[in-house]
C-alpha cells in the first residue's frame, strides 16, 4: 500500500547542471542536497522541498522536455512574487483560474520541462 512520496524526478540534458542549480537553487529557493556517492557519476543534481520531499534532476542522453506532465510545486507566500521573479528572469507564466479557490500558474524549467506552482493549502 502507497503511504506518501519520496521523491519526483525531471529530465534534464547532458551538462545541465549548472543551469538547473541557476533556475531550481536561485529562482525557485530549493536547497541543493549531495547525491549519494554511487549515484555521482550519472551526473544531474538533486533539491531538498522544505516539506521533507525531493526534487532529483537526472540527465537524460536523449533528452526531450516534459510538455504536458509535469509536478505541482505548492508555494508558501504569495504566488504573484513567484510569478514575477520568473516573468522577470524571462520565463513565461500562465495563470489558470479553472479550480478555485486555488490559484495557479504553469511556466517550464530552463530545459523546457513543464511545471505548476499552486497556493491551495492558504485556500483550505
Amino acid at each position: 500500500m502507497i503511504v506518501g512520496l519520496d521523491h519526483l524526478q525531471l529530465a534534464m540534458p547532458v551538462d545541465g547542471e549548472k543551469a538547473a542549480r541557476h533556475y531550481y537553487g536561485e529562482l525557485l529557493s530549493l536547497k541543493e542536497i549531495d547525491k549519494p556517492q554511487p549515484l555521482r557519476s550519472r551526473g544531474g543534481v538533486w533539491f531538498q522541498i522544505p516539506d521533507g520531499r525531493q526534487l532529483h534532476l537526472g540527465v537524460e542522453r536523449d533528452f526531450r522536455p516534459s510538455k504536458k506532465a509535469h509536478p505541482c510545486f505548492v508555494v508558501g507566500g504569495d504566488l504573484k512574487d513567484l510569478a514575477q521573479r520568473l516573468e522577470e528572469a524571462c520565463y513565461d507564466v500562465q495563470f489558470d483560474d479553472l479550480n478555485p479557490p486555488a490559484r495557479r500558474f504553469y511556466t517550464h524549467d530552463v530545459f523546457g520541462n513543464r511545471l505548476e506552482f499552486t497556493d491551495r493549502m492558504s485556500a483550505e
